[in-house]
């Protein structure tokens, strides 16, 4: 599984009584209000209602990431949601982007281990929201997956695969995860291996389709120049024509490393390119804040890290070095990340230790606690200053269940996290005695 879309992000932790056809709602009186019901169909629909602009954006969610593709047909999740956007209702992709382009409309979407998205951010004037729901709606509800452009797009992904597997940072990161997680699932890359790709046929997709694209495990999330009723509708309408599959089963869990292991791979590249770490936390982990302001502290806030401040300012051993925790639905993964020149890759990694070892066997100083908190907290604003970012935070909220307060109580969890919390909640979460260490460009690897 390729996680390069997080690097150097420190993941921030990111609900119903019929009254017939649909669902009372429940509303967070707040700055961000955000209401909630359940279409008849099932879906769960997550909505903030704003007047500002002219626009609608709207995202609809399923638990269709790459954890539910296996081993043997590793790839099928991604290509599934990217080929659903390229050709629906016998729409090829060019009369798709000609009819979204007729009417200002941008089709869009997102894919990681746990979801796969789909997105459209259009005007809300009545013609042009139509229109482009209508082609929306085409594409969720009635996907082709024609063979020539699987051809086509297979062709493309074992390209990239090709190319991936000569890029060190690449490398690195499919060796950790394949390391971390072992048969779990998460381990596997989102865009497949080359020959599980190459065996991918339409069949594959049209089966994945109507197994995990079902309006009981979809989440639709909608923010702007609507209504309430105009929500509803919308909704109901998206929903109406999904697959009549069950919610798909809950994610095995995952299992901690029971014992240390290191890779050594040997690249041409000048630099070296190192990752350790250990499984971490779900989205809903009581241990988030302080682990999330503790990682701040430690190696998610820059310039102004430990791992920065003793890795690359004082002994300018390292080009870079951070670390994260990526909440998943189960236990994503902790890791640290640094690249440095070949002959310093040994000094550099001990000294990544050393930092740790002192990090969790001393905590942090409440001057570096209050630094951090001012930092986070002053930052918050801007994470929810557009109608793109509440909805990226709207589908999170969906999708993991999160409570419908939890943009307003972001800062006073932050703000109520302690010493004590953070040196607790690394201890018990890090065994640094089992961690995973791949070192891609190792002068001694054969």
């Amino acid at each position: 599984m390729s996680l390069q879309y997080i690097k150097r992000i420190v993941a921030s932790g990111f609900f119903i009584v019929s009254t017939g056809l649909m669902f009372a709602t429940t509303s967070a009186q707040a700055a961000v209000k955000i209401e909630q019901w359940q279409t008849t169909a099932g879906s769960a629909v997550y909505f903030v209602e704003n007047h500002d602009l002219p626009i609608l954006d709207l995202s609809v969610n399923f638990a269709a990431g790459s954890v539910r593709d296996t081993a043997e047909k590793s790839g099928v999740a991604s290509i599934t949601r990217y080929l659903m956007t390229l050709g629906a209702a016998g729409m090829s992709d060019e009369a798709i982007a000609n009819k979204f382009a007729d009417v200002g409309a941008v089709l869009g979407g997102s894919f990681d281990a746990d979801r796969a998205a789909l997105s459209l951010r259009t005007l809300s004037s009545e013609r042009e929201r139509l229109q482009a729901l209508n082609v929306f709606t085409q594409i969720l509800q009635k996907p082709d997956f024609p063979d020539t452009v699987l051809a086509r797009e297979k062709a493309r992904i074992i390209s990239g695969l090709q190319e991936s597997a000569t890029q060190p940072e690449s490398i690195s990161t499919k060796a950790f995860m394949s390391a971390l997680y072992g048969n779990h699932p998460y381990s596997l890359d989102d865009s497949g291996e080359i020959d599980t790709v190459a065996a991918i046929k339409s069949d594959d997709l049209r089966a994945f389709y109507q197994q995990f694209y079902g309006a009981k495990g979809a989440v639709i999330a909608i923010i702007g120049d609507v209504t309430r009723a105009q929500a509803q509708q919308i909704a109901e309408s998206l929903s109406a024509g999904l697959p009549a599959s069950a919610a798909p089963a809950p994610i095995a869990a995952v299992t901690t490393p029971s014992q240390a292991k290191e890779q050594r791979i040997a690249h041409p590249a000048s630099q070296s390119h190192i990752l350790l770490g250990y499984t971490g936390i779900k989205r809903n982990d009581p241990d988030l804040f302080p682990l999330y302001v503790g990682n701040y502290i430690l190696g998610g806030g820059g310039f102004v890290s430990r791992l920065t401040e003793e890795v690359r300012e004082k002994r300018g051993l390292v080009y870079s070095v951070y670390s994260y925790f990526m909440p998943m639905a189960e236990a994503g993964p902790f890791q640290i990340g640094l690249q440095t020149k070949k002959d310093q890759a040994e000094a550099a990694l001990a000294l990544v230790r050393e930092t740790l070892e002192k990090f969790l066997k001393n905590g942090v100083t409440e001057a570096e606690l209050k630094a951090a908190k001012a930092n986070i907290i002053g930052g918050f604003p801007m994470r929810i200053d557009s109608n793109k970012k509440i909805l990226d935070y709207l589908s999170v909220i969906g999708f993991y269940k999160l409570p419908l307060t939890y943009l307003d109580g972001y800062n006073k969890n932050v703000e109520n996290v302690t010493a004590a919390q953070i040196k607790d909640a690394f201890n018990r979460r890090l065994n640094t005695k089992n961690f995973v260490t791949v070192i891609v460009g190792d002068p001694s690897a054969q």
